[in-house]
């Protein structure tokens, strides 16, 4: 039993909902243009549950080969530094959730182009960049992670690869103004990101990790979350104005006292414990965002 939760603490299940957000965003979006497919939005789903969990377990390794997941750390512990779970073990974890993201993409990817070759391929490169993306993101000999440029990655593989590719699946053609609500779920996303990286500021000092934080300080990464936030508001409101300007189509503005309860907090709360559940309310957040974005839009488009 302790084996299996060790695993399941490694997984990392709470970050399923940001995971999700762009994918259900993708189907949103295209549901409102026409274009829906039951079997699609499942193994759409399917397969970012694989690759999620793929980059949760390749980070749980490479913070502790890196040192990272030290005893300076102020978030929670990782089960590999904790000695849950062995480096073997997770390295052969690793291998197979690689495995089942590649026959899971696949699958999706053949389900939704059949014989489109040109297409099949493109997305193949997308996918094996997507697994190779969550590994790198923390192992290897320079994870680029630690050297800041996770926020770029999350902004393109879960705001405009998710949902623009999401899309894809569906429509079969990208209709250009889709980029303003998936760059909207990106920015939420890195926010998300940013709270984590601000709670860690300290301990990835003295670890030799460069997120954002540690390279702007403090108060100039309170201003990026607050920028972040805003501007994912932004972009969903220039969408809707230009694509279906109707009041429900707004509704997506219920979460405004959500997103700034969360920007008060990182400016406000100090310590590690205090910035943790803001986390998962930034997550929460994001879904419920896009969900009021998505019956805007295909109830009342």
């Amino acid at each position: 039993m302790k084996k299996i939760k060790a695993w399941i603490q490694a997984f990392r299940f709470r970050t399923l909902p940001l995971a999700f957000s762009c994918i259900f965003m993708g189907a949103f979006l295209a549901a409102s243009n026409g274009f829906f497919n039951w079997p699609i939005l499942i193994w759409s789903l399917v397969t970012t549950l694989f690759l999620q969990v793929l980059s949760n377990l390749a980070n749980d390794y490479g913070d502790a080969t890196s040192g990272v997941d030290g005893e300076h750390r102020t978030g929670p512990k990782r089960t590999v530094s904790a000695g849950l779970i062995s480096q073997s073990a997770m390295k052969k974890a690793l291998i197979v959730f690689s495995l089942l993201s590649l026959c899971s993409g696949l699958w999706l990817i053949f389900l939704s182009f059949g014989d489109r070759w040109t297409e099949i391929i493109v997305f193949l490169v997308l996918g094996l960049g997507a697994i190779v993306a969550a590994i790198k993101y923390t192992v290897g000999k320079r994870p680029y992670g630690y050297a800041g440029f996770g926020d770029l990655f999350v902004l393109i593989f879960f705001g405009l690869v998710g949902v623009g590719g999401s899309y894809y699946l569906y429509a079969h053609t990208l209709n250009l103004l889709i980029l303003l609500p998936a760059l909207s779920c990106g920015l939420l996303a890195v926010g998300v990101l940013n709270v984590n990286n601000i709670r860690d500021i300290e301990s990835d000092k003295l670890a030799g990790k460069h997120s954002i934080p540690v390279r702007i300080g403090r108060v100039n990464a309170i201003v990026y979350h607050w920028i972040l936030l805003s501007l994912a508001m932004v972009s969903s409101c220039v969408y809707v104005s230009i694509v279906n300007p109707r009041g429900f189509s707004f509704l997506f503005l219920v979460v405004l006292p959500m997103l700034f309860s969360n920007a008060r907090a990182v400016k406000i709360k100090k310590t590690s414990e205090g910035l943790d559940p803001f986390l998962k309310q930034l997550a929460l957040t994001t879904l419920i965002f896009v969900i009021l974005f998505g019956i805007g839009q295909v109830l009342f488009g």
